[in-house]
């Protein structure tokens, strides 16, 4: 068995939410990656408890991803090692808002992820332009990222630049704007929860997204990267998944 990365100075898996029983129950973990002010959770709660409620019949477990004292990338690593550990082989998706977004983007690269969503990922100027984020790592993934356009704390137009430059590396990539939003999405936390299950869904199951996401994901730049996230998204969208 491969060896597995010690906890990262401190983190730790939060408590299961979503299927129950045995382990063999378990066919996908959402592993969740807070932002970096407890004071701004962002919509990283009702997420979690929207997925349990989504997806608990279908074997999806969701984990956050307690804080510990090193990097948030390095916890997004030794979580996805601990899936692995814990429940074998199954597919994992990051999720992660704010700094927990670019966390989540940085350690998709792990063996066992196959999917990341990036919530108002926290970049900066410098990150963006003079060294730039890695992207690589990305290949294979399927990759959502979502942005207020009005983010006075992580300016929108970065993460536009980070996802086109991921969309050359793979085609998986989408983007979506919430028009008038900012930084933590309350405005429409209910359209931008809605997506993100419908993302998450589809790719830890392989099964068929919503169509806002296939049509993100098929269009070309810079039109599947500022995709508008319709306001009521998500009311109507039971039984028209795919559809």
């Amino acid at each position: 068995m491969a060896q597995h990365a010690p906890p990262a100075r401190g983190a730790r898996l939060g408590r299961a939410a979503g299927a129950t029983g045995s382990v063999s129950t378990v066919s996908g973990v959402v592993l969740l990656l807070p932002g970096a002010s407890r004071l701004s959770p962002g919509p990283v709660r009702p997420l979690a408890r929207a997925l349990a409620r989504a997806g608990a019949a279908d074997g999806l477990v969701a984990h956050q991803v307690v804080h510990g004292g090193g990097t948030r990338e390095a916890d997004a690593t030794w979580a996805a090692d601990e899936v692995v550990r814990r429940y074998g082989d199954v597919p994992v998706c990051l999720a992660g808002y704010d700094a927990g977004g670019t966390a989540a983007l940085a350690a998709g690269g792990h063996e066992a992820v196959n999917s990341v969503l990036a919530l108002a990922p926290s970049l900066t100027y410098a990150s963006a332009l003079d060294s730039p984020e890695p992207v690589r790592q990305l290949s294979g993934r399927q990759v959502l990222i979502v942005h207020g356009t009005n983010d006075a704390r992580s300016d929108p137009e970065l993460s536009f630049r980070l996802a086109a430059r991921a969309k050359k590396a793979n085609r998986t990539t989408c983007r979506f704007e919430v028009h008038s939003d900012g930084h933590g999405l309350r405005d429409h936390q209910a359209e931008v929860v809605a997506l993100s299950v419908d993302f998450v869904l589809g790719s830890v199951f392989s099964g068929p997204y919503s169509r806002p996401v296939t049509d993100a994901l098929a269009a070309p730049p810079p039109l599947g990267l500022r995709m508008p996230l319709a306001s009521g998204y998500g009311r109507s969208r039971r039984g028209h998944r795919g559809g």
